[in-house]
């Protein structure tokens, strides 16, 4: 699922979230509706946050495999 799905789950995931990986609140707004990426370093942390509900791959389809080639050794 994507980050926006993810968010608009539940009230409070956004400050919960925002807590977990360290980062404010706008930015993550930011991220969700796709006005700013996502930064490559946030990824591990929003996959591990969120239980594996928002993923690496589904953050970063089309260049996962080169950023993390370890994910395609566990396919």
């Amino acid at each position: 699922m994507d980050l926006k799905t993810y968010l608009s789950q539940k009230h409070g995931l956004m400050a919960q979230l925002c807590r977990e990986i360290g980062a404010h609140a706008p930015d993550v707004s930011r991220w969700a509706s796709g006005h700013r990426p996502i930064p490559i370093e946030y990824a591990a942390p929003i996959e591990k946050a969120t239980q594996g509900q928002v993923t690496r791959q589904e953050m970063f389809p089309e260049k996962w495999q080169i950023i993390w080639p370890e994910l395609v050794e566990q396919q």
